[in-house]
């Protein structure tokens, strides 16, 4: 932590300008957010790059297992930061101590389980996954080296929530910023002096999330009043209380991977295998495109919740409103850096010239339009979740994710054959976001 934190001068949700502290929050969350979305596109492009689209392709079947992790981590990372925040607005850090460290002992247990089937059973969950004859060996190779930095991935996904409500915000930034140099550096080294392929990828991102999660358990040694503690009173109650409140969360990551894998399986049976190789830059970007505008959702979140803890509505609304311009801004920027630099953005992780970056440069532009629809969804389903409306905030997220999405994607490659497919993830995006500012208009209008 810098000299500020650790003299204690913590932010001031309760009673700092709304935009200067937004800002103050956003800036190192972006930055750290940024740097995490790294780790994935950096192994992309090692891994195009060292070994081909096939590499690639395989890692894209393997991701999402990735996602459901970072899924459990920010389930319960969002959960205990909102209930903690909620019980240090009533002055009850006992409690507050309690719903974090239950959130990092169940969490684990859970993790560990699905480590250990994965583990025993690494071609049947390949296969499960959608994997194909021609990348089955590249894909279990990235699994088997992949699990072994799954927990404290988990531990970091937690810990950058709960260590930014705690008012450490450029610490939780370094959670992220120190592991994705590092992975870079070992990206580089295994892939390609050490000649590793796939499993240098993956050792690579294991070895960065382990620096990750214990940087961020060691946190609570020091931290201001969130801490590690053994009376666990209330335990099911506790956990229960962060799952329904960080369950949206956890659906958005259950999401991307219901999107990786109906879109492996739609781009299949399109292209093959080198339909897969394309769709999978699609997915290294859509990571870096999801962690800038959580970073947007994460640093209103403590300023709402605390608020809407002390029942403070003028300022949950007020910051609202500035996670929703900015959450507009980044969206859009998002949209026009994919749209304009598909070529360039190809030509990172293929070679230009193959099938499957001819494929991917034609189908980049329309995937962009992603970027402002999502944006706007995800600040309003971080809204739903910091005043504790967990319903609506996981009904929309199951909505953009799975209900609409999945059938788009079928429909869409029907109707279009050669582009539909590409329309499917922004076209469920607007129809989401066209459903959410109807029911908050609704709402608004009722006085809720």
């Amino acid at each position: 932590m810098d000299n500020n934190e650790k003299n204690g001068s913590r932010l001031d949700y309760e009673n700092g300008k709304i935009t200067p502290l937004f800002c103050k929050v956003f800036f190192p969350t972006l930055l750290g957010m940024i740097f995490n979305a790294l780790i994935t596109i950096v192994d992309g492009v090692f891994v195009g790059r060292g070994v081909g689209p096939e590499g690639i392709a395989a890692v894209n079947i393997i991701a999402p297992l990735f996602m459901v992790t970072t899924g459990i981590g920010l389930m319960f990372g969002i959960g205990a930061s909102v209930s903690a925040g909620i019980a240090l607005a009533a002055k009850d850090g006992a409690k507050a101590n309690r719903i974090v460290t239950s959130a990092f002992l169940f969490s684990t247990c859970a993790i560990v389980v699905m480590v250990g089937l994965c583990g025993a059973f690494p071609y049947q969950v390949a296969g499960m996954l959608g994997c194909s004859d021609v990348l089955m060996d590249k894909a279990t190779d990235y699994l088997l080296f992949l699990l072994i930095g799954l927990v404290p991935l988990m531990w970091q996904s937690i810990g950058m929530m709960v260590i930014r409500l705690d008012g450490s915000p450029k610490y939780a930034m370094m959670c992220n910023v120190v592991p994705s140099v590092i992975n870079i550096i070992l990206d580089w080294w295994f892939v390609f002096p050490l000649g590793m392929g796939v499993k240098g990828a993956a050792l690579a991102t294991s070895i960065a999330c382990a620096l990750g999660g214990l940087m961020a358990v060691s946190y609570f040694r020091f931290s201001y009043a969130l801490k590690f503690t053994r009376r666990l009173k209330a335990f099911r109650n506790t956990v229960w209380a962060q799952i329904k409140i960080g369950s949206s969360a956890f659906v958005t990551e259950i999401a991307m991977s219901i999107m990786m894998l109906t879109g492996n399986v739609v781009f299949m049976k399109s292209f093959s295998e080198n339909g897969v190789a394309a769709y999978s830059i699609a997915c290294y970007l859509f990571p870096l495109i999801f962690m800038i505008n959580n970073a947007v959702a994460q640093s209103a979140q403590p300023i709402i919740s605390v608020n809407y803890g002390k029942g403070n509505r003028k300022r949950v609304k007020e910051a609202l409103k500035v996670s929703l311009t900015v959450a507009f801004i980044c969206g859009s920027l998002a949209t026009l850096g994919i749209g304009l630099g598909a070529t360039r953005i190809v030509s990172l992780f293929i070679a230009p010239d193959s099938e499957a970056a001819q494929i991917a440069m034609a189908g980049l532009p329309i995937f962009s339009l992603t970027g402002i629809f999502f944006a706007m969804n995800i600040a309003m389903i971080g809204f739903y979740q910091s005043v504790e409306m967990s319903m609506k905030a996981l009904v929309f997220t199951l909505l953009r994710g799975v209900i609409v999405l999945v059938p788009m994607f079928f429909t869409l490659a029907a109707v279009f054959p050669k582009w539909g497919m590409w329309g499917a993830i922004p076209s469920s995006e607007a129809i989401t976001l066209i459903v959410i500012l109807i029911t908050f208009a609704v709402s608004r209008r009722r006085g809720k």
